[in-house]
């Protein structure tokens, strides 16, 4: 006699491992103040930007300006954030959210979240400061105030305190959920990489481009950001996605911006402005940041020595130099006086008779002669490429 070979009924229940999938199965989402501090480093990027824009389109208006309230409204986000999480593991009952964190003053909270809270604190208090200041010395006295300093002091420590934040989650995870983390980091980078090239907007117009002064410049600006990510990205091209984010968004806004209308309301005005005037072109990084990345894949575990940030800072500046003369050449040329390069934008206050051809490149004021110059470039080259893969060393050990 067969014995019956007992089949389960499709109507019976199933084990519940085989229905609700097990932690290691499931991608675990990226908390709300984590991409809050992303979002406050886009905020303060944008903000930025549209506000260089309104002060060569329109000038310098009101405090109560859009372009003024997205910069605040990083600040905002930052305390926001990092508040609420220092709040909520300082008093929570949780344990893990305890052990991840760092103690300051009695407060526990991830590091990062400390760094952004100063950050934003700062930006707020420079709000009014700024307002104040222009009201009892003149509306556009000079960039490097006082309270402007404050201000870009608190913008630094909103766009450091999420790249800790962020690579303090990169390095505790792992499987898919590091990488959407990672994906996350090389973003935060190429808004903080844009942010630089606002930072050293006045020395890299176009007329610059052709003198060793600019070379310093782009030295100092974007070695740190390119190269300490790339220590903790596992990405293969982490400096090449960063230049690209950078080159994007600038592209973008340069491309959206004259789309909306604008009218100066101070003079002397110049220039015929009717509508919002972008920023120049982006700057050519993602041949230097690629240039990094086939280096980095070269030296392999011999990258961060400093050997390799000498050979960093050679590559990294030769690739700039090859990139950007010549392209220089083309931007000043007719070829570039289109809506695509964006040659053909001024401000209100620029003469009359400015005009863009290969024979006008100029020296910026106090910068040494081309040779010596470009010497000293690449020795701020070298040292702020070992600055970045020391800061990228440290990076790559924070847990908390």
């Amino acid at each position: 006699m067969e014995t019956a070979i007992s089949r389960p009924s499709v109507f019976e229940a199933r084990p519940v491992s085989a229905t609700i999938p097990t932690a290691a199965e499931r991608v675990a989402a990226i908390p709300w103040y984590v991409w809050c501090l992303a979002a406050a480093a886009t905020c303060d990027w944008f903000g930025g930007y549209w506000d260089i824009s309104w002060h060569i389109s329109i000038g310098r208006d009101t405090f109560w300006t859009p372009a003024h309230m997205m910069v605040y409204l990083a600040g905002i986000l930052a305390g926001i954030a990092s508040g609420y999480t220092i709040l909520a593991t300082t008093f929570g009952s949780a344990e893990q959210p305890r052990d991840a964190s760092v103690s300051v003053w009695g407060f526990r909270g991830p590091l990062g979240c400390f760094i952004a809270a100063w950050g934003g604190v700062a930006m707020l208090t420079s709000a009014p400061f700024d307002n104040w200041w222009h009201a009892a010395y003149g509306l556009d006295v000079k960039i490097v105030s006082l309270p402007h300093s404050i201000l870009a002091f608190g913008e630094a420590m909103i766009s450091f305190g999420a790249i800790v934040l962020v690579s303090a989650h990169v390095n505790r995870a792992s499987g898919e959920y590091r990488r959407k983390l990672n994906r996350l980091l090389l973003y935060v980078g190429g808004i903080v990489t844009a942010g630089s090239a606002l930072f050293i907007l006045e020395s890299t117009p176009i007329e610059f481009m052709h003198s060793a002064g600019f070379y310093e410049a782009v030295a100092h600006a974007f070695p740190i950001a390119l190269i300490a990510i790339s220590c903790v990205s596992a990405s293969r091209w982490s400096a090449t996605t960063i230049a690209a984010i950078y080159m994007a968004l600038f592209v973008a806004l340069l491309w959206i911006f004259p789309l909306f209308p604008a009218e100066p309301k101070l003079s002397p005005v110049y220039q015929p402005v009717t509508h919002m005037v972008p920023l120049w072109f982006p700057l050519l990084l993602i041949v230097p940041a690629f240039a990094l990345d086939m280096l980095r894949r070269f030296t392999g575990a011999r990258w961060g020595s400093m050997a390799t940030g000498i050979a960093a800072g050679f590559v990294y500046l030769a690739a700039f130099v090859a990139a950007q003369w010549p392209f220089a050449d083309f931007l000043m040329s007719p070829a570039a006086r289109n809506r695509i390069f964006g040659t053909i934008y001024f401000g209100f206050f620029d003469p009359a008779n400015v005009t863009y051809n290969p024979y006008r490149f100029f020296t910026p004021p106090g910068s040494v002669h081309l040779l010596p110059g470009m010497g000293l470039a690449l020795l701020w080259s070298i040292a702020f490429c070992c600055i970045g893969m020391a800061v990228g060393k440290w990076l790559k050990t924070v847990q908390r």
